[in-house]
């Protein structure tokens, strides 16, 4: 009985890894960094990973037992990738957890904001808070977050008609924009 949990988890670390190898790729198509004014810097890399993420579980939040729970090692899976990530830039073992709160901090404060403007369909205030957060230290002109915005829409409604045994089995892939 004992033998068939470790089956269990061994096979679920399986789709997570599955699963999130087809997220981050998604979020390294260079067409978000060439064509929709995502930085290609650390901080772009992040926001664009998390806009993923977001959509992704989105997704999850209507999915049967077993796609939470898979949804729920993603998310820990996606915070140990951002843990080694800064461990990996030179930030000591006393800096990292202080980073750590202030990066999931943003990163649940975008997934309100973003939730939010994908619930109303509004893509000009899905366009703000991606300027926002993408771009903060500049004014609200110059970075046109438009295709960006329309692209998460898009996503989003293809994602929520995609079936729950995609999830299920780690095979859930998102639409890349130019079909990279």
């Amino acid at each position: 009985m004992i033998f068939g949990f470790f089956r269990q988890k061994r096979h679920n670390q399986i789709i997570v890894h599955r699963q999130y190898e087809a997220l981050t790729g998604v979020a390294r198509q260079p067409v978000f960094y060439l064509a929709m004014d995502v930085p290609d810097t650390v901080m772009g890399r992040f926001e664009l990973l998390s806009i993923v993420m977001i959509l992704f579980f989105r997704r999850t939040r209507s999915a049967e037992t077993s796609g939470q729970e898979l949804a729920q090692e993603i998310v820990d899976a996606f915070f140990q990738d951002i843990d080694h990530s800064i461990r990996e830039l030179g930030i000591g073992d006393q800096g990292v957890p202080k980073r750590m709160k202030k990066l999931a901090g943003m990163f649940y404060g975008r997934l309100e904001s973003y939730a939010a403007a994908l619930d109303q369909r509004d893509v000009q205030q899905l366009a703000a808070a991606l300027r926002r957060n993408i771009y903060p230290e500049t004014s609200e002109d110059g970075h046109d977050m438009g295709l960006l915005a329309d692209w998460m829409m898009k996503t989003d409604e293809a994602l929520a008609a995609m079936p729950g045994e995609l999830l299920e089995t780690g095979s859930l892939r998102f639409p890349v924009p130019g079909g990279a």
